[in-house]
């Protein structure tokens, strides 16, 4: 039960910040930012955490390995760019990389 609920969070967390991205499709990234993204990047952090610890042994690490590289670059992004708006690169690169997070995660 715990398990899934921690889940639920995670993925909410992760959606919301794919709807944050997607807020932010008009202006590619040049709009106005806010510290939210800083929260929900950090319930992923502390959720995905929780997760392997309730997993642990059994983890799938040809998943963690790479959806914590993706959230290392979402992060190193995120350091750059401070509250300066996006640039278009870095815009697409973030999306890029949120995608492809997801999509390990879906699959087997």
């Amino acid at each position: 039960m715990l398990f899934s609920i921690v889940l639920l969070i995670h993925f909410l967390a992760f959606a919301a910040y794919l709807a944050y991205l997607g807020i932010l499709w008009p202006t590619r990234g040049a709009g106005p930012r806010s510290k939210f993204s800083l929260y929900l990047g950090i319930t992923l952090l502390v959720t995905g955490v929780i997760l392997v610890l309730l997993m642990y042994p059994h983890v799938n690490y040809y998943k963690v390995v790479p959806k914590t590289a993706a959230f290392a670059g979402v992060t190193g992004i995120n350091i750059r760019f401070g509250d300066r708006p996006y640039t278009k690169a870095a815009y697409y690169g973030l999306l890029a990389l949120a995608v492809g997070a997801g999509g390990i995660a879906i699959f087997h």
